[in-house]
């Protein structure tokens, strides 16, 4: 897990043409949409996001953030905005905007999945329809991710709001070595991207490159049988490298980690999140408790190797699942704020409500649960104030249940109705 191989993009693709083909890509995708849109008055503008104006109206409201539940709510979008929400006696509905029916089902802001590999238009949409319209980069081999972003800004109804990663600093970059010409003497390293000035280019390439966070390792793969997990690859000495080149370019650090040692190492070089992190243990939970670093387990992802037909992989998984839950559960006691995140990659997108399920079988409430794909992935990700909620001036994204996940969160793992930025998807 954490990046399939992908193939590298055409020559003509390199450096500022990703973002171009994207550009020109969303602008192309965004007229098609627009043409059978029928719920949705796009605001149209040089460089701006076709965005909608939507009343959603009749369906039980639930903000994760106090756990209130307004029955008959009504929710107004405008440019892509929540303008109102609240009980239907209490908001003005304006003439003339498309409606959604919602009766019978209850609505909630549009989930976050906070470690997620995109690298295709594909995968991108396959996200937003399984309710997860925010979300954070696990890396991509190729900058996609950064492609992907600028195509949600441009055409929102076919990706998530992302948080891009760029490419991940580790000691073997393959052929990514061809992400940016910058990379390619990196090439001839023998021990690999090692040294602090080897760490420092990798990161400053994808500062350059227009990262909004950097990614690293301390172990190596878990969905690799070949790999073993609890060897470290990154010393405390590296980490804080990486962690300081990317602070010097505003940016947080998200760690890829399985061994407690590994874990500890991350978080005291500084680290923002946590990622997998199943062997992590009490001193450094509560140090994570202190700093406020985030813990991002994927929990889905480690359920997922169970399934694997590589008797190595269904042995890790099964071996490792009951510990992560074991440390999710002492996470939340501790008061370490939790992350939900599917690191879903390689073509196959996880519904982001599966990772709040398996949250909540960990022994996390309902409520709380929810907000790690809600309002406690919108701090990680910056986005409090835009995401996670469903308040005037909030975006305009919600995913719609046929049921209450506070009695049972399975429902958020298949959403009736997605709206991203007031679009209806």
């Amino acid at each position: 897990m954490c990046v399939e191989p992908i193939p590298p993009p055409a020559p003509s693709l390199t450096r500022r043409g990703v973002l171009a083909t994207a550009a020109a890509l969303a602008g192309t995708a965004a007229v098609l949409a627009s043409a059978g849109r029928a719920t949705a008055a796009p605001r149209h503008g040089e460089g701006a996001a076709d965005t909608g104006d939507l009343v959603v109206e009749g369906g039980t409201l639930l903000d994760p953030a106090t756990g209130e539940v307004t029955e008959d709510a009504v929710v107004v979008v405008r440019d892509g905005v929540v303008r109102a929400a609240g009980p239907r006696s209490r908001v003005r509905i304006p003439d003339g905007l498309p409606r959604l029916d919602a009766h019978g089902h209850w609505v909630l802001p549009g989930l976050i999945d906070a470690h997620i590999h995109l690298s295709t238009t594909a995968e991108a949409r396959s996200a937003v329809r399984a309710g997860a319209t925010s979300a954070r980069s696990g890396s991509t081999s190729y900058y996609q991710d950064v492609a992907v972003r600028e195509l949600a800004r441009r055409a929102p109804e076919l990706a998530p709001r992302l948080r891009a990663a760029g490419v991940f600093v580790s000691p073997d970059l393959g052929d990514t070595v061809l992400a940016d010409p910058d990379l390619t003497p990196l090439a001839r390293l023998r021990d690999g991207v090692r040294s602090p000035e080897a760490l420092r280019r990798v990161v400053a390439v994808n500062l350059r490159r227009g990262a909004d966070v950097i990614k690293t390792r301390v172990n190596e793969r878990a969905g690799l049988p070949e790999q073993d997990p609890l060897t470290q690859v990154y010393s405390h000495a590296q980490l804080s490298e990486v962690v300081a080149a990317a602070r010097k370019g505003g940016r947080g650090v998200l760690c890829h980690s399985y061994s407690e040692k590994g874990c500890h190492d991350a978080v005291t070089a500084g680290i923002a999140s946590l990622e997998h992190g199943v062997f992590v243990g009490e001193r450094t939970l509560r140090e994570m408790n202190r700093r406020g670093t985030y813990f991002t387990p994927t929990l889905t992802a480690i359920a997922g190797l169970a399934q694997s037909s590589d008797p190595v992989l269904a042995e890790r998984g099964r071996t490792y699942l009951p510990v992560l839950e074991r440390a999710v559960l002492a996470a939340h006691e501790l008061g370490v704020p939790l992350a939900a995140g599917t690191d879903s990659s390689g073509g196959t997108v996880d519904p982001i409500g599966r990772e709040i399920v398996l949250m909540r079988g960990a022994g996390l409430p309902a409520l709380d649960a929810i907000r790690t794909a809600t309002t406690g992935a919108a701090r990680l990700l910056g986005l409090t104030g835009t995401a996670g909620r469903l308040t005037p001036g909030h975006a305009g994204d919600m995913v719609l249940v046929a049921g209450d996940p506070l009695a049972d969160v399975s429902v958020l793992t298949a959403p009736a109705r997605v709206v991203r930025a007031g679009i209806p998807v």
